[in-house]
């Protein structure tokens, strides 16, 4: 494989492919490996995202991982290194957003680097060092209810600050207004008064490309999706549809989805009101023992030649919190996340070939069901969910289309639209 020009690590696979979208609309070929691949990945392409399991994970753990990838990375000659979560910074008082930043930086032997989940495309947006969703802060935009990281403050530095031993600082709008130039001089400063990671505010994509030169030379970047856009032209590299092109789709379709984001809330009950054939998963009756899995899919089977149908455990946050003081929080999630998994595994045996997911956590469960260790990252269907192509187990050997889909993102009608894009 071609030396790389920037390697990445994400936190979940959703968030990767989110990453992966921007980098490949910006003119880099990617592929995404699912996991820390185990030799070297054949693949002549501009940047590899390794995608991980580990936002929730212990922090011990999660920081091994990383650092596996890292070393996976450098020894592919990766130039540039990206750590990127959550454009929502989603994380608790324990990480594992700073514990890794930090891992990460001294293994680059690196002093400073920055942190922005700014994402404007998908209306998250730092203004002096708050994080807004939408027209509201993080912490009333339904994210203080998150089943297991809620964010009650949307103060990054204070945020990142209680993650870390190093000192965390700001760079602030109306540095990054003046261009790459001011931020350098920002930087500097920063550095002088022992600040070695700084929040870096942005509110529109105009701010990230301002930002793009001055991180050329930084070893490590850590943030969401939205700084992908300023950074393939510090390669050279411009926009190109060849970087999306995909192999031609076909096989039946299917939605599974485990996330109770309120934006998957709404995609759900588009679906449904479009008159979509859909299923209700309850984790209660997956708790006493039932075969959810194989009702769902006898359910399903007659359905899938006629559309696509929907499979879901979406529910709004009082539900939830019900379900989790029943089961406790953890084995709620990873009996659904099993489940669900089985459930796609099951829909691509059945011929199912154009499969949504929606959740970061199903996500990451449903692509290990399928075997899949590796993706082409294709064309974009909302900002931060490209269409991509995977070999599986299941799929016969035209392998399959696959959408990751993180719960907060997409249109409301995005379970219908997803299936235009691919023609």
């Amino acid at each position: 494989m071609a030396k790389l020009l920037l390697g990445c690590i994400a936190d979940d696979f959703t968030g990767a492919t989110d990453l992966a979208n921007n980098l490949v609309r910006a003119g880099m070929r990617v592929v995404q490996a699912i996991g820390v691949p185990e030799g070297p990945l054949d693949a002549n392409v501009d940047a590899v995202v390794v995608a991980l399991k580990s936002r929730t994970i212990a922090p011990a753990e999660a920081i091994a991982q990383s650092l596996d990838a890292l070393r996976w990375l450098q020894a592919q000659g990766a130039q540039q290194i990206y750590f990127k979560y959550c454009s929502t910074f989603d994380s608790t008082p324990q990480g594992n957003i700073g514990p890794v930043t930090e891992a990460l930086m001294d293994a680059l032997q690196c002093d400073f680097t920055i942190a922005t989940p700014a994402f404007p495309d998908n209306k998250r947006t730092v203004f002096k060092g708050y994080l807004f969703a939408g027209d509201v802060l993080l912490s009333e935009s339904g994210m203080q209810n998150h089943p297991l990281t809620p964010m009650t403050d949307p103060n990054l530095v204070r945020v990142l600050q209680a993650q870390c031993r190093r000192k965390v600082g700001l760079i602030d709008h109306a540095v990054v207004a003046r261009g790459a130039a001011a931020i350098d001089e920002r930087v500097a400063q920063l550095k002088r008064e022992g600040v070695a990671i700084a929040i870096v505010d942005a509110v529109s994509n105009d701010d990230l490309l301002r930002l793009g030169p001055a991180l050329a030379k930084m070893v490590l970047l850590t943030a969401g999706s939205g700084v992908a856009i300023g950074l393939p032209a510090n390669f050279g590299l411009a926009p190109s549809s060849q970087a999306s092109a995909l192999p031609k789709a076909g096989g039946k379709t299917a939605v599974v989805s485990g996330s109770c984001s309120l934006a998957t809330n709404r995609q759900v009950l588009d679906f449904v009101q479009r008159g979509g054939a859909a299923m209700a998963i309850d984790p209660l009756r997956i708790a006493a023992g039932v075969d959810v899995a194989a009702e769902v899919l006898s359910w399903a089977e007659p359905l899938l030649d006629k559309g696509p149908v929907l499979v879901y455990s979406t529910a709004e946050a009082g539900a939830v919190k019900s379900v989790q003081g029943r089961l406790g929080v953890e084995e709620a999630g990873a009996m659904v996340e099993r489940t669900i998994a089985t459930i796609a595994r099951g829909l691509v045996e059945r011929g199912v070939r154009q499969l949504v997911v929606a959740g970061g956590e199903t996500s990451g469960a449903c692509v290990q069901a399928l075997g899949i260790v590796q993706m082409q990252i294709g064309p974009q269907i909302d900002p931060g969910v490209p269409w991509c192509h995977a070999r599986s187990d299941v799929a016969a050997e035209s392998g399959l289309h696959i959408a990751l889909k993180s719960g907060n993102f997409g249109s409301d009608d995005f379970f219908t639209k997803a299936f235009a894009v691919l023609g």
